[in-house]
């Protein structure tokens, strides 16, 4: 039995609930899942989401994989 590491997101805000730092993300079958600790909002995102770009104007640098 393996256990999901959970890890916060600084600074992210709730889009259900506007709760700063509430945020927590994890992969679940190669998938990110972000979910509010405060009101239980939930999100589920692809690797095939992840790299169409949100802001098609800026460069990204780097993205970040803490595998």
């Amino acid at each position: 039995m393996s256990t999901t590491r959970k890890r916060f997101i600084a600074g992210a805000i709730c889009p259900s609930c506007n709760a700063m730092d509430t945020l927590a993300i994890w992969r679940e079958d190669q998938v990110e899942v972000v979910e509010c600790a405060k009101c239980g909002h939930h999100q589920r995102q692809t690797s095939q989401m992840e790299e169409k770009p949100l802001r098609p104007q800026e460069q990204v640098i780097a993205i970040f994989h803490p595998d």
